[in-house]
């Protein structure tokens, strides 16, 4: 077992969950998985190029606008404000997160192996699980964030401090953590002694689970239960927060008043819709209903091209970010 199996085995001794090493499980002394093949999006090689110049372009676009957006924020001190805050950690997340599939995918396109390790595939399940978990409680925290800017104008400031947006964000990355270890952990549990193929182009939950060779009814418990109570919380949240914001717009008297406080909030909506909708998809669906192609594309929304379109939506209808956009080009044009 590799270094980065022996850290998520330590994690999870850590958090007193039982983990019994793949080489060791049952007690029996027939051979154990230590690499799985990973067939990718698709195995039509006519469209394996086309694949591979399409995805890396969304990479690209990824990579420089949530750099963008980072730099951005943090570069401009009329943007230093909690809406920011939390839209710089959530590009944070959307780069580490593609970070952490997208080159292998790419990779595997023309790849003659498309073998992963035992352990890189554990640790690639455990960083996305965290990624992706931290982004449902992040933008979470924003729909609060604009509930309390619109419902509550003269106690924003007070109400959102600097403390309260850092509990905020280090409750979601903990939020994140804790689920993914939970998933994780149990998959340790598990023993993989054939077959090792898996119809995805990362490791995820589900069809790791489909190659377990022991009962996996408690993951898949584990996984239905901890994903509709986060789905159940967040969305309860997200639509309080935003029936209470569509009540004070409804109160509001002219026609331009009411389009400039929705606005506000229409970029955050857009994100919520896109990415909560193939989550949800993709990981409250049955074993029994569970479909390998229709996961593989609800999973390209999330994990590739929402990381690619938050920034686009958030810059494109956001007056402030487009003005920072243009002062930085007019910054630069003095220079040259």
């Amino acid at each position: 077992m590799n270094s980065a199996s022996f850290t998520l085995t330590s994690l999870c001794n850590s958090a007193d969950l039982p983990v019994h090493p793949a080489s060791q499980m049952d007690g029996r002394n027939d051979s154990r998985i230590t690499q799985f093949i990973l067939l990718g999006l698709t195995d039509h090689m006519q469209l394996q190029v086309p694949l591979f110049f399409s995805f890396l372009v969304i990479y690209m676009f990824t990579v420089l606008g949530n750099l963008g957006m980072i730099i951005l924020i943090w570069t401009h001190f009329q943007l230093h404000t909690p809406m920011y805050f939390f839209l710089s950690n959530l590009s944070v997340i959307d780069l580490c997160s593609s970070t952490v599939l997208a080159p292998r995918m790419l990779g595997s396109f023309f790849a003659q192996s498309k073998t992963i390790s035992y352990s890189l595939c554990l640790s690639q399940t455990f960083s996305f699980a965290v990624f992706v978990t931290t982004e449902v409680f992040l933008l979470t925290a924003m729909a609060y964030d604009r509930y309390v800017a619109i419902c509550s104008p003269l106690l924003y400031s007070t109400v959102m401090t600097k403390r309260v947006c850092m509990q905020l964000v280090v409750g979601s990355y903990i939020g994140g953590l804790l689920n993914s270890l939970t998933h994780t952990c149990g998959l340790l549990e598990l023993p993989f002694c054939g077959p090792n193929v898996i119809n995805h182009y990362f490791c995820d939950i589900p069809p790791l689970l489909q190659l377990a060779c022991s009962d996996t009814h408690r993951n898949e418990t584990l996984l239905l239960a901890f994903s509709a109570v986060i789905a159940l919380f967040t969305l309860f949240v997200i639509t309080a927060s935003y029936a209470l914001i569509l009540s004070v717009i409804l109160k509001i008297q002219s026609d331009d008043g009411r389009k400039k406080t929705f606005h506000t909030c229409a970029s955050h909506l857009t994100a919520i819709t896109i990415f909560f909708g193939s989550l949800i998809f993709s990981y409250t669906q049955p074993s029994s209903t569970y479909s390998t192609e229709q996961e593989k594309v609800s999973a390209v929304f999330y994990t590739l091209l929402v990381p690619m379109l938050n920034p686009l939506i958030y810059s494109l209808r956001n007056k402030e970010v487009r003005s920072s956009f243009r002062r930085t080009f007019r910054v630069r044009e003095l220079f040259h």
